[in-house]
């Protein structure tokens, strides 16, 4: 592996992060918060550390498969080491342990927070805070290859490194412009959201914020009661809405423009997604009015909203869904094993790996009917490939191996199965709220320091979806 070529790169994403931590100074200066000079000082730390980095190493044109993994893997640790400066600095979370998990849980979508008072915090750092939602969201290395293509770099390694799902959906022949398509996109969608919140009466902060949670499916509040602090109906239909679009995958909503409505219509993944969302729903809302008898619209939307936020990873809350009956919540739970759709910005093990993973077990139930039959597994008329097919079932069992392997070392701190299982399941899929002690009006401060830096690998893993950050510990990735 060409150490030089990675480091290389590593400095040029410090300096474009660095220059990103200079964005929440426009808030810091209208609300006149005490965060300003702690910005300047991480961004100056952050870009003259990738500085540094840059002079004293180069490129190759050409990277390989190796140089790929542990790009993006280097890349997303050392935005979340970075990226937990402001914090530290400004006071807003003394500890560099707390910071960093809030980092980290910010630039891979988790949401799940150490703070106990969100709404105390500086408007500077709140910004940030949100912020590092939207930048993960899309992926800060496709950011990279769309805004930095002078690099010369070959970013199809980097590009499959990142990209969530099993199979990388390239939409034009250069990754640059695959990933400026999808960018561009999320930035439309991002546009539009921000702009209804505001007709539904958020000032453009709040708008802005909510915004960069929804449609990174991050879930972070610029208020402790999360999105229940907002109990317009308007305001939480739309954020469900674009938590459901958010969970689409990105290159569909592409088509879409293209071809128009009917690209949905015909896409499989997106029909098993939305099937998910309804079933969940109906069989919630049953067990819930089993129990308290309410039928109206806001018992309809918390449901809803409950269900699409899980589901999509966002992890938003409008109710205690804890109060809600046993059966509901393990609706819940196992919704936060499935996650959003490939390619979308969702957590999870991705719709289609569930729906194919679907596919392989009633092929398998034919074979055994029909020893000697040839059962292929089918999607939209074609079969699946045999490598594809190998990939989803490795990814299914080492996903939960590390699950379980992961709960047992959170029971082992000292914790209950309910939270153990919980706070590994919303880290590892990126949902941020679970069960127990890590519920929906709970967060994560109590836990012992070792347990959260766990937590945090957990949220990397789910992020980059295992394989590329696993491989990293392959005997064989460091052989020559």
């Amino acid at each position: 592996m060409n150490l030089r070529s990675v480091l290389h790169l590593q400095g040029w994403l410090l300096i474009f992060l660095g220059g990103a931590m200079l964005t929440p100074i426009p808030f810091s200066l209208y609300y006149r918060s005490d965060d300003l000079l702690a910005f300047l000082t991480s961004a100056l730390v952050t870009m003259g550390a990738g500085l540094t980095v840059i002079r004293h190493t180069d490129i190759e044109r050409d990277v390989r498969v190796r140089e790929g993994f542990a790009i993006v893997t280097f890349g997303w640790f050392l935005a979340a080491a970075f990226g937990a400066l402001p914090f530290v600095i400004s006071g807003a979370i003394p500890s560099y342990t707390d910071a960093f998990f809030e980092t980290m849980s910010g630039f891979t979508t988790t949401g799940a927070s150490i703070l106990t008072d969100i709404e105390a915090l500086p408007r500077g750092v709140l910004f940030w805070r949100s912020f590092t939602h939207w930048l993960g969201g899309m992926g800060i290395i496709l950011l990279s290859l769309a805004i930095l293509p002078f690099l010369g770099i070959g970013g199809m390694q980097l590009f499959k490194a990142e990209v969530p799902g099993p199979v990388a959906d390239k939409l034009a022949p250069r990754v640059t412009q695959t990933a400026k398509i999808l960018w561009a996109v999320y930035i439309v969608l991002s546009g539009l959201q921000t702009t209804l919140l505001m007709l539904g009466g958020m000032d453009l902060f709040d708008a802005l914020c909510h915004t960069f949670g929804t449609m990174a499916t991050g879930g972070f509040s610029t208020r402790n009661a999360s999105i229940a602090a907002f109990p317009s109906p308007y305001i939480q239909w739309v954020i469900i809405v674009f938590m459901f679009l958010a969970g689409v995958n990105f290159a569909l909503h592409y088509r879409v423009l293209q071809r128009g409505l009917n690209s949905y219509r015909y896409d499989r993944e997106f029909g098993v997604y939305t099937t998910f969302i309804v079933v969940a729903s109906l069989l919630i809302f049953a067990f819930a009015m089993a129990q308290e008898g309410q039928f109206n619209e806001k018992a309809v939307r918390d449901v809803v909203f409950q269900v699409v936020s899980i589901q999509t990873t966002t992890g938003y809350v409008t109710v205690d869904y804890e109060k809600w009956p046993f059966a509901a919540q393990m609706v819940l739970f196992l919704l936060m094993f499935v996650g959003g759709s490939a390619g979308s910005t969702g957590g999870g093990m991705k719709v289609l790996r569930i729906y194919l993973l679907i596919k392989f077990v009633f092929a398998e139930l034919a074979r055994l009917i029909h020893p000697h039959a040839i059962v292929p597994v089918r999607m939209r008329g074609q079969t699946i490939p045999r490598e594809v097919m190998t990939n989803v079932l490795g990814f299914a069992v080492l996903y939960i191996v590390i699950f379980f392997l992961g709960s047992l070392l959170v029971a082992a701190a000292g914790y209950d199965m309910p939270t153990s299982f919980g706070a590994v399941i919303a880290t590892l899929s990126n949902v941020g709220p679970g069960l127990g002690d890590v519920g929906a009006v709970d967060n994560y401060s109590a836990f012992h320091p070792a347990v959260k830096w766990l937590l945090a690998f957990f949220m990397l893993l789910g992020r980059l979806e295992l394989y590329t950050v696993m491989i990293l510990f392959a005997p064989a990735y460091w052989r020559r």
